[in-house]
């Protein structure tokens, strides 16, 4: 099992970045100066009718280009808690459908004095592209195969609340559609540089040896991985990138890779389960795991409306 690198001491620290684009060069203290905010936050997003005023006066605008449910509503909650108005964009409304230009659409919106753009997109790279033509500070909530920021900083937030801070050594199996899965490569990152091991395991068409260049081990045999690992995080097969046309059968991928009850019996006592979201339910995670006692998955949805609410406000107001 590859190691990875362990982690430096790392206190929290003043956020200099413009924009989250990547947690990709991301480091440690940096992380951690996201997720002492979300502590902040967090006793927030369960409290009724209680606000923050950080941003009051200010704007986010959620610039979606492909179709979102959790992050789009979990970043406009964020922007709410804090006070700050919100912009809803979405491709198939806007006038990119006209022939508008991503960029146009951004400066656009931002001439419109708009503090923050958090833009989806499903090709890698527009995010950076808007944040290279734009002044305001730019979000990336998911592009393309790319990268997931505020998703790899919520799921690690997770596991240090359930954890505790340190992850150096802890295991972490990531299964399911790897190649397609833009959550993996910002958990990857994130994860490494907090010093925890990170094992993919998938079928050789979604999980390809080459991942291992990430720093990674690759594997294709499930029950073997499961023992091992302190946690493992079931991925959606995103059919809408082509996944299916890399599997046999939505039932071979079921006997292979789905995580069912009898296969949680072969995990550590104290291991959990998660999920980003979308689940297929009964392919790639039975509903007795989603809604078990091991699975954190509702605790990531809470505390990724915390951790955008930290993002929201360190890009914004520094």
């Amino acid at each position: 099992m590859n190691q990875a690198p362990a982690p430096a001491a790392a206190a929290p620290r003043p956020w200099t970045r413009r924009h989250l684009l990547s947690l990709e060069g991301v480091c440690a203290a940096e992380m951690q100066r996201v997720f002492a905010e979300a502590e902040r936050c967090l006793p927030l997003v369960m409290a009724p009718g209680r606000k923050f005023d950080d941003l009051a006066g200010h704007c986010v605008a959620n610039i979606f280009f492909e179709d979102s449910t959790r992050t789009r509503n979990s970043f406009t909650r964020a922007a709410q808690l804090l006070s700050a108005d919100v912009i809803q964009v979405s491709g198939e409304g806007s006038s990119t459908s006209k022939g508008e230009t991503e960029i146009d659409t951004a400066r656009n919106i931002e001439a419109m004095g708009v503090d923050a753009l958090v833009v989806r997109h499903s090709s890698a790279g527009v995010p950076r592209n808007i944040a290279d033509h734009v002044r305001c500070g730019v979000v990336n909530a998911g592009d393309g195969r790319h990268e997931h920021p505020t998703q790899g900083l919520l799921d690690i937030f997770t596991l240090q609340r359930h954890f505790g801070p340190d992850l150096a050594g802890r295991r972490i199996a990531i299964v399911g559609d790897i190649i397609n899965s833009r959550v993996v490569r910002s958990n990857i990152f994130g994860l490494r540089t907090l010093g925890a091991q990170v094992i993919v395991a998938g079928p050789p068409a979604l999980a390809p040896a080459s991942l291992g260049a990430l720093g990674v081990e690759v594997s294709h045999d499930l029950d073997a991985v499961l023992p091992l690992v302190d946690v493992v995080m079931m991925l959606r097969v995103q059919f809408e990138r082509l996944a299916g046309q890399s599997i046999a059968s939505t039932h071979e991928y079921r006997d292979g890779y789905a995580l069912t009850e009898r296969r949680t019996r072969l995990l550590p006592e104290h291991a959990v389960v998660m999920h980003p979201g979308p689940i297929n339910r009964g392919l790639e995670l039975d509903s007795e795991v989603a809604d078990g006692p091991r699975s954190v998955i509702l605790r990531q949805v809470t505390h990724g409306v915390a951790i955008r609410m930290a993002v929201l406000k360190l890009i914004i107001a520094g």
